[in-house]
C-alpha cells in the first residue's frame, strides 16, 4: 500500500511538473500571448529613393538593406519600382538591393517597404569578428596627438569594452587639445568615428561602423554606432556618448563606412524614411510569423489544424473543465447527480439553446418524459421497447417545440433539436429507476443536482478567456489530470455531510 501511494505521488508530480513546464515554455520562451485580446506592435518602414536620372541613359541604383534576424522578424518585404529590374545580393556582411534600367530620364522614385515585429524575432548568432587589425597610417602632429591620447586610455582600461568606451569619451572631450586636433574642427559623428577608429587601430583593436534606424513614428535618418569584437561577442557603442549596448528599438541597417545609396547614371540621390506603428492581435501575429519565419510552434499546436476542426476542439478541450467542476461538486460538495458525464453533456447542449431557455426545455422534456415512463411502466413493457417509445416521444416533443417556437418567433427553440436525444432519453430512464428504487424525493433531488451541476459547468466552460487559455496551452490538461488523481484518494467529509452530521460535531 505504501509503494502504491508513493507511485501515485510520483505520477501526480510528474504530470503537474510537465504541464507547468510546457506551459511556462510556451509563455516565456515562445512568447505566446496569455490573453486572446493581447496586441503587439507592428512596424511599417518605407524607404523612398529619389534621384534625377541622366537623359535617356542606363541607370543603376544600389542601396543597403537590413540583415534582419537580430531580434526582429520580417513579415513582409517588398520592392516597388516602375520599369526597373530588382536584384538582392550579399556584399560582405550586408544585403544590397540593385535597381537597374536600360533607359531612364527625369525624376525617379523607388520604394522599399519592410513590415516587421519584435515579438517572435529570433536572435541569430552573429558572425565572428576580427580580434586584431593593423594600424592606420598616420604621421606628424596627428600621430603625436593620437599617442598622447592613447597613454591615459591604456592606463584607465582593463579590456576591449572599457578601452573603446574610454577612447570615445576622450575623443568627445571638448577641452582636450589632442582630441580637437584629430577632429580637425569637424564635430560630426562621422568624424568622431574616424578619430576613434584611428586610435583603436594604433592599439590593434578592430572597429566597425554600423548604421541603425530608430523605430519611432517620427522622420528618421540612419544613426551611426560603433562595434568591436571582444573574442566572444560584438560590443556596440554610441560614438557621441560612449554608451555601450544597442537599444532594443534600433534596427541595424548596414555596416561599414560606405554611403547608404549609390546611383550610377543619376544625381541628387536621396533616401527618406517613413516609419509607422500599428497594432495587431498577438495570436494572429503568431500565425503570420509562422508562415514567414521559424516560429514553427504553431505547426505542432491546435492552431495548426483546419479552422473547422479548431472550432470543434475549442468545445472538446473544455470538457475536462466541466468534468472537473462535477468532480468537485460531487466529491467535495456532496452534490448528487446522474453520473459525471451526463451533466457535462447537458452543459454542452446549453451552448446551443442558451442557458435560460435550455433549463426550461430540459425541465419540460424531462418532466413529460418521466410522466410517459411512469405510464409505460403500468403497461408492464420490457426495458428495450420502453426506451424505444421514450426516445420516439422525445423526438416528437422536440419537433413540436421547434415548430411552435418558429411560429412564435423564438429562434432559440429551433436549436433544441441539437439536444442529445439519447442523453435525454437515458436521463429520463435513470431518473425513473431512481424514483422506483429510492422514492420521488430522491429522484427530484438527483434531477435538481444534475441541473445545477450542468448549469455551473456551462457557465465555467463558456468563459472566453479560459477557453482561449486551454486551447492555446493544452498542456494545462496534465495539471488537471494530476488534480483529478489527487482527488481520487480523498476520503474526507463532503460539505453536505458536515451539515447532516452537525449535531454529532456539537456533541
Amino acid at each position: 500500500m505504501r509503494s502504491l501511494n508513493f507511485h501515485l505521488k510520483v505520477l501526480i508530480t510528474v504530470l503537474v511538473s510537465l504541464g507547468i513546464f510546457v506551459t511556462a515554455y510556451q509563455i516565456f520562451v515562445l512568447n505566446i500571448p496569455v490573453k486572446a485580446n493581447e496586441t503587439d506592435n507592428l512596424w511599417n518602414i518605407d524607404a523612398k529613393v529619389d534621384f534625377q536620372a541622366a537623359s535617356s541613359g542606363p541607370v543603376k541604383a544600389q542601396m543597403f538593406l537590413p540583415p534582419l534576424g537580430q531580434g526582429f522578424i520580417s513579415l513582409n518585404e517588398s520592392f516597388i519600382s516602375n520599369n526597373y529590374g530588382v536584384n538582392v545580393n550579399r556584399v560582405n556582411a550586408n544585403r544590397v538591393i540593385t535597381w537597374s534600367a536600360r533607359r531612364a530620364s527625369g525624376s525617379q522614385t523607388l520604394y522599399y517597404r519592410l513590415v516587421l515585429s519584435q515579438r517572435y524575432g529570433s536572435q541569430q548568432d552573429e558572425e565572428n569578428g576580427p580580434i586584431y587589425r593593423e594600424s592606420l597610417p598616420v604621421e606628424g602632429a596627428e600621430r603625436i596627438a593620437a599617442e598622447a591620447l592613447l597613454a591615459p586610455i591604456r592606463q584607465h582600461s582593463a579590456d576591449v569594452e572599457t578601452f573603446v568606451s574610454e577612447t570615445i569619451r576622450r575623443v568627445n572631450n571638448k577641452n582636450d587639445d589632442n582630441a580637437r586636433l584629430l577632429l580637425g574642427g569637424d564635430p560630426t559623428a562621422q568624424r568622431k568615428a574616424a578619430a576613434v577608429e584611428l586610435l583603436l587601430s594604433m592599439a590593434h583593436v578592430p572597429l566597425e561602423r554600423v548604421h541603425t534606424l530608430k523605430l519611432a513614428e517620427t522622420p528618421q535618418t540612419p544613426e551611426l554606432w560603433l562595434r568591436s569584437y571582444n573574442g566572444k561577442r560584438w560590443l556596440y557603442f554610441n560614438p557621441e556618448t560612449g554608451e555601450q549596448g544597442l537599444p532594443r528599438d534600433r534596427l541595424l541597417w548596414w555596416t561599414g563606412a560606405e554611403p547608404l545609396l549609390k546611383v550610377d547614371g543619376g544625381s541628387r540621390a536621396n533616401v527618406t524614411f517613413t516609419i509607422d506603428r500599428s497594432e495587431i492581435n498577438a495570436i494572429r501575429l503568431a500565425q503570420i510569423a509562422n508562415q514567414n519565419a521559424s516560429a514553427s510552434f504553431l505547426e505542432y499546436s491546435l492552431y495548426g489544424l483546419p479552422l473547422s476542426t479548431q472550432q470543434t476542439y475549442q468545445i472538446m478541450i473544455m470538457i475536462p473543465i466541466g468534468v472537473l467542476i462535477i468532480l468537485i461538486l460531487r466529491n467535495l460538495g456532496g452534490l448528487q447527480t446522474l453520473g459525471t458525464f451526463t451533466p457535462v453533456l447537458i452543459a454542452l447542449a446549453f451552448r446551443e439553446t442558451q442557458l435560460g431557455f435550455g433549463i426550461v426545455l430540459f425541465t419540460l422534456i424531462t418532466a413529460l418524459g418521466l410522466s410517459l415512463r411512469s405510464y409505460l411502466e403500468h403497461l408492464k413493457l420490457q426495458m428495450l421497447p420502453r426506451l424505444s417509445v421514450v426516445l420516439t416521444f422525445v423526438v416528437v416533443l422536440i419537433a413540436v417545440i421547434s415548430l411552435f417556437s418558429h411560429k412564435l418567433g423564438l429562434e432559440q427553440g429551433l436549436s433544441v433539436a441539437l439536444f442529445p436525444m439519447v442523453i435525454l432519453t437515458m436521463t429520463i430512464e435513470r431518473l425513473s429507476i431512481t424514483w422506483e428504487e429510492r422514492g420521488a424525493g430522491h429522484a427530484m433531488k438527483v434531477a435538481a443536482g444534475t441541473l445545477i451541476a450542468a448549469t455551473l459547468a456551462h457557465l465555467v466552460m463558456n468563459i472566453a478567456a479560459l477557453t482561449y487559455f486551454m486551447f492555446t496551452f493544452p498542456a494545462t490538461l496534465l495539471i488537471l489530470v494530476g488534480f483529478m488523481l489527487a482527488m481520487g484518494r480523498y476520503r474526507g467529509y463532503r460539505l453536505t455531510e458536515l451539515i447532516r452530521f452537525k449535531a454529532f460535531l456539537k456533541e
